[in-house]
């Protein structure tokens, strides 16, 4: 009888182990650091980033100004440019072999030439063009400020069309834009996501990956064992990453070629260039996963620092929204990112066929950033010999 009564008092509902239960996850929480430090600092960077950072109607894009006619005219149409929010007239950059490398290095996204007789030529009814030829990589950084370019050209007609020109009113447009949309003439939009993209895996399988590498050893009680060994620090680390590398190389392989032959996507510059920055590229995550894995304690806070920092990765690149489009503090953080440099170096070699002058303002960051995260990784795993 007694027996009975215990058995089903266990069975019944009660809300004291009930509230016990949840008194012990609450506590859990408030031990594990980091899981807590996600649960406010997620919603905290996702609200900075899409209400500050993200802008889908790009502004100030950085501008290279050619001009070849010093003329009223062309200070109408610089100051119309300026004003119309827009284009940012980058100075230094005043002849076209200056414009070109800056365009193929993504420090301008368009460049405006004004021809030699252009006022001479509008005088004449003789109706000059103005060129302009934009960074076509990424379609809708290019899109809105192209299509404002028509108001800045009826702007600059109705400030100067006056006195003796005042007549040219009567008749077409004085002046016509032509319009070059270099690397990416069709504005296909999978030129510049397919690319994109081939970073975006390699980000998140190569952190992923080798964020749980320590830790899995922690938990799986091995981790005493390999320290127990005389292997270095150093070798330890470097030890674990080169299989991923060959795993890295394996995935850059088949988005290539899913990217040439199902995506038609060309490619203009060179195959060794384009692993070699893979190379590097991979080599970059594979250490931010290493200094995740020395600093978490399990691995679901491998995983949790890993998402944290793939988040950003996403947002800040270039990769689903215009990078010059951002403000200044979103593009400095995201230039600490590897997968921004990644995704203008493979976009330039693909699309552009940059050579190693054009890619080197690209590569010396992420072998910069490299090095940084192994020596922490390093100051983190002698701790944990400690």
């Amino acid at each position: 009888m007694t027996a009975a009564v215990a058995g089903d008092g266990i069975t019944r509902f009660s809300l004291g182990r009930w509230w016990g239960i949840v008194l012990k996850e609450f506590l859990q929480l408030r031990r594990d650091r980091i899981t807590f430090a996600m649960i406010v600092g997620i919603p905290i960077v996702q609200l900075t980033l899409f209400g500050y950072a993200i802008n889908t109607d790009p502004r100030d894009m950085p501008t290279a100004l050619i001009v070849a006619d010093a003329s009223e005219w062309s200070r109408s149409l610089a100051a119309a440019m300026q004003t119309s929010r827009y284009f940012r007239v980058v100075e230094g950059i005043d002849d076209e072999d200056a414009a070109r490398h800056a365009l193929a290095q993504g420090k301008v996204q368009f460049v405006v030439t004004i021809p030699v007789d252009f006022a001479r030529d509008i005088a004449r009814g003789e109706h000059p063009s103005l060129l302009v030829e934009a960074d076509a990589t990424d379609p809708l950084a290019s899109a809105m400020a192209l299509a404002a370019a028509q108001g800045i050209v009826e702007s600059v007609v109705a400030k100067d069309l006056r006195g003796p020109l005042a007549a040219l009113k009567a008749t077409p447009q004085p002046f016509a834009i032509d319009v070059h949309r270099l690397y990416n003439p069709e504005s296909n939009t999978q030129y510049n996501i397919v690319p994109g993209l081939m970073g975006v895996i390699l980000t998140m399988t190569m952190v992923m990956m080798t964020g749980l590498a320590i830790t899995r050893e922690r938990e799986r009680g091995t981790m005493e064992n390999l320290l127990a060994t005389p292997a270095r620090p150093l070798e330890v680390m470097s030890g674990k990453i080169v299989p991923y590398i060959a795993i890295g190389i394996l995935q850059a392989t088949i988005i290539l070629l899913a990217a040439h032959w199902i995506f038609a996507v060309p490619l203009f510059g060179s195959m060794v260039a384009l692993y070699v920055t893979s190379l590097l590229f991979v080599a970059a995550n594979l250490t931010v996963g290493i200094t995740l894995s020395s600093l978490a304690q399990n691995q679901l806070q491998a995983v949790q620092l890993t998402f944290f920092y793939f988040l950003p990765n996403i947002l800040l690149s270039g990769f689903m929204f215009p990078f010059q489009g951002m403000p200044r503090w979103a593009q400095w953080l995201g230039s600490v990112l590897p997968l921004t440099h990644f995704n203008r170096l493979v976009r330039g070699i693909l699309l552009k066929g940059n050579g190693l002058v054009d890619l080197w303002p690209d590569i010396w960051p992420l072998i910069v950033f490299t090095a940084a995260l192994m020596t922490i990784a390093l100051v983190f795993y002698r701790r944990t010999l400690d």
